[in-house]
């Protein structure tokens, strides 16, 4: 019973070699995926922090809409305001018009 086929020498030594290398660009290829991983984290980061400014936008026109729709609200009561005065100043003259109709004995 013959034992295993021979392995040349020339064989192993490629095979250390490639080992070698890899285990070299293992190391490289770690450090990539790492410098990757980092870029992806900072381009979340960033992203994070165009979200955070979007929300900010949007409660500042949040609030300038509630700010205007308050003006709005303060103007149409300065409006019902000035119309009751109007009311009262006729109502008042009214009054007037009928005591002197009656001083007037009409």
């Amino acid at each position: 019973l013959k034992a295993k086929a021979h392995i040349s020498s020339s064989h192993v030594t490629s095979r250390h070699r490639k080992a070698k290398h890899y285990t070299k660009d293992s190391a490289k290829y770690l450090r990539k995926r790492e410098r990757e991983r980092e870029r992806e984290r900072e381009r979340e980061r960033e992203r994070e922090r165009e979200r955070e400014r979007e929300r900010e936008r949007e409660r500042e026109r949040e609030r300038e809409r509630r700010e205007r729709e308050r003006e709005r609200e303060r103007e149409r009561e300065r409006k019902r305001e000035r119309e009751r005065e109007r009311e009262r100043e006729r109502e008042r003259e009214r009054e007037r018009e009928r005591g002197n109709a009656k001083i007037d004995g009409i």
